[in-house]
């Protein structure tokens, strides 16, 4: 009896030569790029426009000052200026509506794809430039700040960008990218206070490679040039940044404490799935580098990407621990380096790169847009207030950093009529919160000084709406600044319920949608005597 013979190697259908040229020349390229681009855009604009939080109302309420007048009333708040001011000439263009003022930050994030595509093909070769912009598009944490009007995905993509160009001078010493590499440091540095710590961390990494390179002289004159530059073109804000370090800060924080690696997992790698995938996939890529089947400057990379993301981060624990600046949204700053350390193990790992690549590039594909579509009910608070304020009314928001946001959404044509306030008094720039000296300023308000007046001076007739933060999870209102907001709000809507000229009017929303960050619930009194 006979049997078939099983089909040779050679028997096997092969690729077209002229197929496969295609397939991985500029053609094939391009529309990789293209594809990447349109699955970024889908993934990032599932929750588009559907809700805006407090920190997106604070972020069009300064970008809608006038363009020059940015700076100066962002000593106000402590950020820098470069988002604020590009948010307002892409308001000015496309609109200030929630959807019109995040689509700045997609169009940002997509530019993940082409920049990863360029740090990783220039440092780690095609393998790990293709896999960087796959990384790029899909990542969890810049699909939902891309989602978002503030200035993270931009914080994303410069640091990318920024850590591409250290490289390229600074170990691979190619002095072509020093303009480049000064520019987009001083962009960190114009986007976030983060950008402070991440320059820190560059300076150390930098002393290291100095310290362990051939031609001392040579890095140190590229250092002074790549850093002196940057120093040069920051040197303008560093007034406004002394005052804002005296008078502004983060009292609304804790201090952060031992989490940190969790942390990063959540919020930077997607969980832990994807997290062991990349551990054991790049790791593997990782380790073989190091162990010297690659070139040295590879292995200074992985050192150089290694001491970027350690050192930021310590750096902000440290400062963090004095002076606390850290929340998971600010985590940004080190997910260009991580990137960059994913793509190249990846790319370096064979076919086990590939099979944990596939796994990441799924898991960080499939977004859940739930906590991005009810971020804040502040829309149905305000919604259902039409018809019921007219103008000289008094909105007085209990959690004073809901007050941009409040701006925003009171109903069209009242929210230059109505008197708008918090526990620290009438608010003098609408659609911006006052930061300086905050917890001091609250600690010393009573409702005799900062409400009495505010009552008095309104007609009879006219409405006062009291608009509490939500305040059940307790754990989110332990920080110095938030305890004493959520006793003030207490203090002021009891001293209004004991004043016998207010009548109680009703409480709005009639519904409640929880809300993924801070809800809002508010409470309407007439005035009815003198």
């Amino acid at each position: 009896m006979s049997t078939a013979a099983a089909p040779s190697v050679r028997a096997l259908p092969r690729v077209p030569p002229k197929l496969k040229e295609i397939a991985t020349g500029p053609v094939g390229i391009a529309a990789y790029v293209v594809g990447l681009l349109v699955l970024s855009y889908l993934l990032r604009t599932r929750a588009l426009g559907a809700s805006l939080w407090m920190d997106e109302g604070l972020s069009i309420g300064i970008a809608s000052q006038p363009f020059l007048d940015i700076p100066g009333v962002l000593r106000q708040d402590g950020s820098p200026p470069l988002y604020y001011m590009m948010l307002h000439v892409w308001m000015q263009l496309v609109g200030n509506g929630p959807a019109e003022s995040q689509g700045l930050s997609v169009a940002v994030a997509l530019l993940a794809v082409p920049g990863g595509l360029w740090a990783g093909w220039t440092l780690f070769g095609r393998r790990a430039g293709l896999m960087c912009a796959a990384l790029g598009a899909v990542n969890p944490f810049l699909t939902a700040y891309a989602q978002e009007t503030r200035m993270y995905s931009l914080m994303v993509v410069l640091s990318l960008l920024t850590t591409a160009a250290f490289l390229h001078v600074y170990v691979y010493r190619d002095r072509r990218y020093l303009p480049l590499f000064a520019v987009l440091l001083a962009g960190m540095l114009y986007t976030h206070s983060w950008g402070i710590f991440a320059t820190a961390a560059a300076v150390l990494a930098f002393c290291l490679l100095w310290w362990t390179s051939d031609d001392r002289r040579a890095m140190f004159r590229d250092g002074a040039i790549g850093f002196g530059v940057a120093f040069v073109l920051y040197l303008p804000w560093i007034p406004t940044l002394l005052y804002q370090a005296a008078h502004t800060g983060a009292p609304w924080l804790n201090s952060p404490r031992f989490g940190v690696a969790i942390q990063v997992s959540k919020a930077l790698l997607g969980g832990g799935t994807a997290t062991v995938a990349l551990l054991l996939g790049a790791g593997t890529g990782i380790v073989a580098v190091l162990l010297g089947r690659t070139a040295d400057r590879e292995r200074r990379a992985v050192y150089t990407l290694g001491a970027l993301i350690v050192f930021t981060l310590a750096i902000a624990w440290l400062f963090s621990q004095f002076s606390p600046a850290w929340t998971t949204r600010y985590l940004g700053v080190v997910l260009g380096p991580l990137l960059l350390l994913a793509a190249l193990g990846l790319a370096r790992a064979g076919k086990l790169g590939l099979a944990a690549f596939a796994i990441i590039f799924c898991v960080w594909g499939i977004t859940k847009a739930g906590g991005l579509e009810n971020k804040s009910n502040a829309a149905d608070l305000a919604a259902s207030m039409q018809g019921k304020l007219q103008a000289g009314d008094l909105v007085v928001t209990l959690q004073p950093e809901q007050a941009p946001l409040m701006h925003y959404h009171l109903p069209g044509g009242l929210q230059d009529q109505l008197v708008e306030a918090t526990q620290l008094g009438e608010v003098e720039t609408k659609g911006v919160m006052d930061w300086r000296d905050v917890q001091e300023r609250i600690e010393a308000a009573t409702p005799e000084e900062n409400l009495t007046p505010l009552l008095d001076s309104l007609p009879v007739g006219q409405r006062v709406l009291l608009v509490y933060p939500v305040t059940t999870n307790i754990g989110d209102w332990d920080a110095p600044w938030t305890s004493t907001v959520r006793r003030r709000a207490a203090q002021w809507g009891r001293a209004l319920e004991l004043d016998d000229r207010f009548e109680f009017d009703g409480a709005a929303p009639p519904f409640y949608r929880r809300s993924g960050r801070i809800g809002v619930r508010g409470v309407i009194y007439t005035k009815t005597s003198e």
